[in-house]
């Protein structure tokens, strides 16, 4: 069996979350008027938020952080094909383990897990430490980090991820709150909208529903159908308008 054979793997994704090209141009623009010359993608994937402040900001460098191969190799084609091959590294390990700071800007979406070994919730504040740690005085952190927009209920809990329970995330006042406790000021604040989330699900999906369409018996469909079934049925019966993502610019005190 040949790569070709294969599942395609996210490549109607230009971000890995619910992120739209509005939002990143926003964030690039403000983002990049504090002209880090030091930037930090914990939990990167191939990076493509910190490749465009990279793009916006001259001479400044980048690092990303990450576990995926695959998603690494892409952010390292990504950054030649757009030269900035020279000003930025892709790195494979685990954020908890290795130190890459201090750094002007730290972004770190949808990745805290990767800064704590904790159980939901305790890993937020573990994380926020970390971050605190990691970004340089005067610098910037780009926190993506879920929240419950509403309670959760029990039917709700039940169809999400295993072990879901309705303690695992605080509300948005909740997680804003716990920033400022780690020593941060929120200087943005701003939520994934309703398209974001519609637009990422699908794409996470698209690739591999249409290879399914494609090869319903395909060794591997059988397989591949219970899991893009099941993530299906996480996203429309248990988080869909429950989980909110917040993107949260914080500046560290002192």
């Amino acid at each position: 069996m040949t790569d070709t054979d294969l599942p395609p793997r996210l490549t109607r994704l230009t971000f890995h979350g619910p992120f739209s090209e509005a939002r990143a141009a926003r964030t690039v623009d403000r983002l990049g008027r504090t002209a880090p010359a030091r930037v930090l993608d914990i939990g990167c994937g191939w990076g493509e938020l910190m490749l465009r402040v990279l793009d916006a900001v001259p001479g400044a460098t980048g690092v990303g952080v990450d576990l995926d191969t695959a998603s690494l190799a892409r952010g390292r084609a990504n950054a030649e094909a757009r030269g900035l091959g020279g000003r930025v590294e892709f790195v494979e390990g685990s954020a908890a383990e290795t130190d890459h700071g201090p750094a002007d800007l730290v972004l770190c979406l949808g990745a805290s897990h990767a800064l704590s070994g904790a159980e939901p919730p305790q890993h937020i504040p573990e994380a926020l430490d970390a971050l605190r740690r990691t970004v340089a005085p005067g610098g910037r952190v780009l926190l993506g980090e879920g929240f419950w927009q509403r309670p959760p209920t029990t039917a709700e809990l039940d169809a999400m991820w295993p072990n879901a329970h309705a303690g695992e995330y605080p509300d948005l006042a909740g997680l804003v709150d716990l920033t400022v406790s780690a020593g941060f000021r929120p200087s943005w604040i701003e939520t994934a909208d309703a398209d974001e989330w519609e637009n990422f699900e699908s794409g996470y999906q698209s690739d591999v529903e249409e290879w399914l369409a494609a090869h319903p018996d395909h060794p591997l469909a059988e397989e591949t159908r219970e899991r893009v079934d099941r993530h299906r049925a996480n996203w429309l019966k248990g988080y869909r308008g429950v989980l909110g993502i917040a993107y949260l610019t914080l500046v560290p005190v002192g």
